[in-house]
């Protein structure tokens, strides 16, 4: 191999995935796929063990050995020890996907309170970015890696209810897009994914509930005339990204909403 040779692409049979998120929704709709197709050791991080347990033997039917691990990624401190354990337990962590969730619902900007405006902020948007500053330098190191951030359409849309959320989605899409294109040269891949409305997640059954956001999606859920997303719709996409047949994509923010837009 030449010296600014990459190497292969790993198979998913032969690799280590980091779930961050990965005790509900999205998340742990992706460990189970992942799972399922022969990622043999996986990692769930998330904030409640007795979900976290739960949900890393509902993976390990598929046969995957996997391990829960607790850990709140907005917090610097925890996220960095949630990726050396992670690191340690997969003997390398060749798969990072992010798709943490916040207590947030859309409102309108008059009616947010401005000491309310940081949380929202980085409770949606630090998760994705404390997680890849440990992790991105590990894979550079081995030349090869894929991370998976999960955002929103709210990143490209302009959306009554969603300035701030908005905002936050639009930073770890372009977070995500240059990463992209600082670490192509290691071998390293970055994607987004930016779903809508997700049916079955817990993020959808608190904005659809009542009050304003309740309003908002309703309009939103009847453009989508292909049928509004499931969690396992997104975690399809995730695992193709994630493979070597998706080896020369990356930079990407994917949107799979139904129909919702064409963002």
């Amino acid at each position: 191999m030449a010296v600014n040779e990459l190497p292969p692409p790993k198979d998913l049979n032969d690799s280590g995935a980091l779930i961050v998120g990965g005790t509900a929704g999205i998340g742990l709709a992706t460990a189970r796929r992942l799972a399922a197709v022969g990622v043999p050791r996986i990692v769930i991080a998330g904030r409640n063990e007795k979900r976290g347990e739960y949900a890393a033997a509902l993976v390990a039917q598929s046969g995957a050995k996997v391990t829960f691990v607790r850990g709140n990624a907005i917090d610097p401190d925890s996220a960095r020890a949630m990726a050396r354990e992670a690191e340690s337990i997969l003997g390398g962590i060749d798969i990072l996907v992010c798709s943490t969730a916040a207590e947030v619902r859309p409102e309108l900007f008059a009616d947010i309170p401005m000491e309310d405006i940081a949380r929202i902020y980085t409770h949606l948007a630090l998760p994705s970015m404390h997680m890849a500053s440990e992790v991105l330098p590990m894979m550079r190191q081995r030349r090869h890696g894929v991370i998976i951030n999960v955002a929103s359409d709210a990143a490209k849309i302009a959306t009554p209810g969603e300035s701030v959320i908005g905002a936050a989605k639009a930073g770890i899409v372009m977070f995500t897009r240059t990463i992209a294109i600082e670490a192509k040269r290691d071998g390293v891949r970055a994607n987004v994914l930016t779903p809508s409305l997700v049916l079955e997640t817990a993020s959808t059954e608190r904005i659809t509930r009542d009050g304003f956001s309740a309003k908002l999606f309703a309009k939103a859920a009847q453009q989508a005339q292909l049928g509004v997303p499931v969690a396992d719709d997104i975690a399809a996409l995730a695992v193709f990204l994630c493979s070597p047949a998706a080896a020369r994509l990356t930079g990407q923010a994917i949107s799979v909403n139904g129909g919702i837009s064409a963002a």
